[in-house]
């Protein structure tokens, strides 16, 4: 966009100058705060600055509108519950409910509401954007001069007392499927299908794969769900993945550890070559294969070595997550764009924190990180709160748990699938997490996730009120059994002193 094309307002409340670059005239814009990227990150980051009294400018370089509200957790959702509907239509039976004939699943008429509700979605967010005067805005990709000078699009200067990251990110795409063409597909393309496919092989069991493959497969889509490692939904705790493992594999195919032997683009189809569940070698032709195999921080285009910052192995700029502050520079990371934990409520946090930082440079302060809690919308949902696993003191904390095959709430709504742990530090009684795959999982994260962020006990959370007939007795089962272990690890200390 040529520079006399920017908005007339935004020239004349920040000052113009103009530079003399290589030949060409480039606008000079001053301003408090630079936040690249208006995502939802972004978003918070301007509304923090602002309402600390600074002017800030927003630079956005692709279409307003966040990850979650259209590529991400809104249309996936909307996916899912089309996908709840036929699943509990097609399984009446058991509670004496028959309906006659087959369940009919009409793939345009799902999409058709997937787009249309998303698009919904996303208007709410560009009402918002509309909202920030026009001033403030500045469409463009912004490059780093300095750490505090930017070039967007080689058209404008921006000269920033400090700047926020908020770049977002992007599906992380292996090399060998790039050779798929239009049959590769990764979750952004999977909103805009007009109708549903025939089959679709996913590679990658995590948070996307996960929910978009089950989704698909009660749909009446033909899946097969490959991964690596073993790894499944996020999960740590290994006895909690061996069961989510188990309950998916009785609905679709699923190979968390699984041996693919090629992927080759046949026509209009992907060719997959791989060794089955029961060791056998298996050929299978897919219409897509929906590749889930994680996300990239945006960072790559930001010429981020003219900085003053030091990067880890991904080029992502090394911060404190308490301040989102990267190194000693003036310069801010949040949201997606810093890879630490890549969810919505998250970015919004972390977007606060950055923008009122950046406002407040060089007096920058801890902003309220609050306790972890990720949730999975499979089924059974997946829930993981507080310490992961991978990080809990060995040695030093107990699990309770409950077995939800015969919780009575989940038996009469036949929901009766899953397990909880719950940690416990084996000194003071602390409740450190919580991994689990069952009914409700998302109800139950969040009731946990208070209680990590209250620092409770397990006595003082065996003291709240329970409901009866809830799924929410189940998390009293296994606290109680937490607090079981806990009288065993303090008698065992009592013998041996």
């Amino acid at each position: 966009m040529p520079a006399h094309f920017l908005p007339y307002g935004l020239l004349c409340r920040r000052g113009h100058a103009a530079l003399v670059q290589h030949g060409t005239v480039m606008d000079i814009l001053h301003t408090d705060i630079a936040v690249i990227g208006a995502g939802t990150a972004g978003l918070a980051a301007y509304r923090a600055a602002r309402a600390a009294g600074k002017r800030a400018l927003l630079i956005e370089g692709g279409p307003y509108g966040t990850t979650c509200a259209r590529v991400g957790c809104m249309p996936s959702k909307l996916l899912i519950a089309a996908a709840e509907a036929a699943h509990s239509a097609a399984h009446t039976a058991p509670f004496g409910v028959h309906i006659d004939g087959a369940v009919r699943v009409d793939g345009r008429a799902v999409m058709e509401r997937v787009r249309r509700e998303r698009d919904r979605f996303v208007g709410f967010v560009l009402e918002g954007v509309e909202n920030i005067p026009a001033e403030d805005k500045l469409a463009g990709y912004a490059r780093f001069v300095s750490d505090t000078v930017l070039r967007v699009d080689e058209r404008v200067e921006v000269r920033a007392a400090s700047v926020v990251i908020a770049t977002g990110s992007r599906p992380s795409v292996p090399p060998p499927f790039l050779a798929l063409g239009d049959r590769l597909v990764v979750n952004d393309d999977v909103f805009a299908w007009q109708d549903l496919p025939r089959s679709v092989a996913v590679f990658g069991p995590g948070v996307i794969g996960l929910e978009l493959g089950q989704a698909l497969a009660r749909l009446g889509v033909r899946v097969r769900v490959f991964g690596v490692s073993g790894s499944l939904g996020g999960l740590g705790d290994p006895v909690v993945r061996q069961r989510a493992r188990r309950s998916f594999q009785d609905e679709f195919y699923l190979d968390p550890d699984a041996r693919v032997l090629s992927t080759t683009r046949v026509g209009d189809q992907v060719e997959v070559r791989y060794v089955a569940l029961d060791n056998t070698e298996r050929t299978e032709l897919f219409d897509y294969a929906l590749v889930a195999t994680g996300r990239r921080p945006n960072v790559d285009g930001l010429d981020l070595h003219h900085t003053s910052l030091a990067r880890d192995a991904r080029g992502v700029p090394e911060f404190n997550r308490n301040t989102l502050q990267a190194g000693a520079a003036p310069i801010f990371i949040a949201g997606d764009a810093n890879a630490d934990a890549p969810l919505l409520h998250e970015a919004a946090d972390e977007g606060r924190i950055a923008g009122a930082n950046a406002a407040r440079y060089p007096d920058v302060q801890p902003g309220l990180r609050r306790a972890g809690l990720a949730v999975v919308f499979s089924d059974p949902q997946i829930a993981m709160v507080g310490t992961p696993y991978a990080r809990l003191p060995q040695g030093g904390f107990v699990t309770g748990e409950v077995d939800f095959g015969d919780q009575g709430r989940s038996r009469v709504m036949l929901k009766n699938k899953g397990i909880l742990h719950v940690y416990a530090d084996n000194e003071t009684g602390q409740f450190l997490g919580a991994e689990m795959v069952g009914p409700a999982a998302e109800h139950i994260g969040h009731l946990l996730a208070w209680a990590a962020q209250q620092q409770l006990t397990v006595a003082r959370m065996l003291d709240m009120p329970f409901y009866h007939p809830v799924v929410e007795e189940g998390l009293r089962t296994a606290l109680r059994d937490a607090a079981a272990r806990l009288q065993e690890v303090r008698q065992a200390q009592r013998q041996a002193a």
